[in-house]
């Protein structure tokens, strides 16, 4: 079960926007594309807003999507942490959040795509998060 859920646009004032992550390419596995398309309803809501999800540590994350002229919708992604304007960021705290983000998109994705494999690989890149 997920620790990470798909929330209501949080209450920006007194936050700034921390760049997290990007894939640019997220088209290059089409289930990708479409598992960020069909959670988020893309097809309605387009470039308008951007999607929010809030992880284990109760951190908000804005999930930006990216378009570009001649390829399908979404062709990106960019996640923000929405941290208090003065505060510093948790760095340890973040990474849990994006492994767990990952695990929850590849449970949404689904096969050939599993969490076990992402934790193998986790594991073999000796990423912090995974311990």
């Amino acid at each position: 079960m997920s620790q990470v859920e798909i929330v209501q646009a949080p209450d920006l004032d007194g936050c700034r926007e921390a760049f997290v992550l990007r894939e640019d390419r997220v088209g290059h596995y089409p289930e990708f594309r479409d598992f960020f398309a069909r959670t988020f309803d893309l097809e309605r809501v387009g470039l308008a807003t951007p999607g929010y999800l809030r992880g284990p540590s109760g951190m908000s994350y804005a999930v930006v999507f990216l378009g570009r002229s001649g390829e399908p919708f979404p062709a990106g992604v960019e996640l923000f942490a929405l941290p208090a304007a003065l505060e510093p960021l948790d760095d340890a705290a973040v990474d849990k959040d994006l492994w767990a983000i990952l695990g929850w998109m590849i449970d949404g994705v689904g096969p050939p795509w599993s969490r076990a494999d992402l934790e193998a690989t986790g594991r073999l890149y000796r990423i912090p998060a995974t311990r």
